[in-house]
């Protein structure tokens, strides 16, 4: 059976293939492609138990990349899960304070980013070959942080693209900042933006939907496309993750095959969490989805208030990932709990971009029974890493411990609840070494970058990854390039267009 997409804010409800859905990245009328139908999974739970994770991600994959062979996303696979990967595993399960932590910060970029952008590409360059696209693929992606790393890892020197990547120059983390600037690839492009992620993501978005570059564009032979969680070739990679860390559960006999299970997710883009919605509704037994928000917590007075306001104060964190507040995948969801009625969606995006804020029934409200929200300050996301090590001495990085901290409140809140919870874990805490020694009070934290990465490898007794070694033996750095926000459209002109 073919599953077509579409975009929230088509009125005429025209639908694309997933090939070509993944090229276009976002739909020209600035809405978001969603399936048709969301598919239910056509093999038994037990069948989880014996499955690899790359088999795992063929068999919920082909569910939404129809017309794919079977042989080219067998490939796509493959190529995406290999040696770049610290884990045959992939996405292995740990236990601290009797939750489960997926941790997905074991690929080539120490981040959970690196599960779909490995795959993107391969994908991406499949679908331009089964479409006979002629054009060079132009990727176009605002970064919080840990996109825009992985993004150019995955698409360094690959035939036929270029990728392009805008971060808050004062927004990541240093060593998120020199992975960045140490990626090799003649086809990689970066510049930090004088703004914060959202103003970075909005000038994104209207890049791409400027219709006069666009055709510019076409007429010198390029076409835009996105590697942000807009992106289905973004979006249903992270759904395979949370079948894998139930499959880890009940092998571990941490939960009985058929019961259900919480997660608890650090949640910016509103891409991870939702992928574990499309989960949920594909036949994974997910009790709750706890959104996990640092002091940036647009998204908690969302979902308790049925108010959506980004007329606030935005915070510069110790989790900078979450930095955001336009959460872009959030109309998404909006799309499903109004029952799929476009003019609706198109009426809150509008309400958005014209006054900055929304609201939603009560009645659409109480749709979101299955999601819990809270969020954590830095001082509690602080004490949250310093508990953790306490107890067993692990280390967990300040997005993980956001989300540990919600999971805790979730219990407090429900206290005869016994539903086993998985915090997903997506970061290596060798990404924030500062922010990780602040909440085990080493005085390291405020020495700089390298220095406080020597002094948590003391602390933590845990080799750098490959990733961090790397990194320290690099001395090509790139110069660091400052532009305007309103400077954009002309830096990527200048990249295309200048001989």
């Amino acid at each position: 059976m073919s599953l077509l997409y579409r975009s929230t804010r088509d009125l005429k409800a025209n639908t694309i293939p997933a090939s070509e859905a993944i090229l276009k990245g976002l739909s020209s009328d600035g809405g978001l492609y969603v399936p048709t139908s969301i598919p239910k999974i056509d093999f038994d739970l037990s069948e989880l138990l014996d499955f690899s994770y790359q088999e795992l991600a063929f068999r919920v994959l082909r569910l939404f990349y129809t017309d794919f062979s079977e042989s080219e996303l067998r490939k796509c696979i493959e190529n995406a899960y290999g040696d770049n990967f610290d884990t045959s595993l992939i996405a292995p399960l740990s236990f601290h304070d009797n939750n489960g932590y997926l941790e997905l910060f074991h690929g080539p970029t120490i981040a959970f980013k690196d599960i779909a952008l490995q795959l993107l590409p391969h994908l991406m360059t499949t679908a331009a070959k089964k479409n006979k696209l002629q054009k060079e693929i132009v990727i176009l992606t605002a970064t919080s942080g840990d996109t825009g790393k992985a993004a150019m890892d995955g698409f360094a020197d690959v035939e036929g693209t270029k990728i392009i990547v805008f971060y808050p120059k004062d927004g990541v983390s240093f060593i998120q900042e020199q992975q960045m600037l140490t990626q090799k690839g003649k086809n990689t492009f970066i510049y930090a933006v004088d703004g914060n992620f959202d103003v970075a993501q909005t000038n994104v978005k209207r890049i791409l939907n400027n219709d006069k570059l666009s055709q510019k564009l076409a007429n010198g032979n390029y076409q835009f496309s996105s590697a942000n969680s807009i992106n289905i070739g973004r979006l249903f990679p992270q759904v395979v993750y949370y079948f894998y860390a139930y499959s880890q559960m009940v092998k571990q006999q941490k939960v009985s095959l058929g019961s259900a299970i919480n997660f608890s997710v650090p949640t910016g883009n509103f891409g991870d969490i939702l992928a574990g919605y499309y989960a949920q509704k594909m036949g994974l037994p997910i009790n709750k989805l706890l959104c996990a928000s640092n002091k940036n917590n647009v998204l908690t007075e969302f979902f308790n208030e049925g108010i959506y306001d980004k007329n606030r104060p935005f915070y510069v964190t110790s989790s900078p990932s979450m930095d955001i507040l336009v959460s872009s995948n959030l109309e998404r969801l909006l799309f499903y709990i109004n029952n799929e009625d476009v003019q609706a969606t198109i009426d809150l995006m509008t309400q958005l971009s014209n006054n900055g804020k929304y609201s939603i029934s009560s009645e659409i409200k109480d749709s979101l029974s299955d999601f819990f929200a809270a969020f954590a300050d830095e001082e509690q996301t602080a004490n949250e890493i310093s508990r953790i090590y306490k107890i067993d001495g692990s280390i967990i990085d300040p997005h993980t411990a956001v989300a540990s901290y919600v999971a805790r409140l979730y219990k407090e809140k429900y206290p005869d609840s016994t539903i086993p919870t998985v915090i997903v874990s997506t970061a290596s805490p060798y990404k924030f070494p500062q922010s990780v020694l602040i909440g085990l009070h080493d005085s390291a934290a405020f020495e700089t970058g390298f220095t406080a990465l020597q002094a948590l490898k003391n602390k933590s007794h845990v080799e750098f990854p490959s990733a961090i070694e790397q990194l320290l033996s690099k001395h090509n750095r790139r110069t660091k390039k400052v532009i305007s926000s309103s400077d954009m459209k002309k830096a990527v002109e200048k990249i295309l267009f200048t001989k």
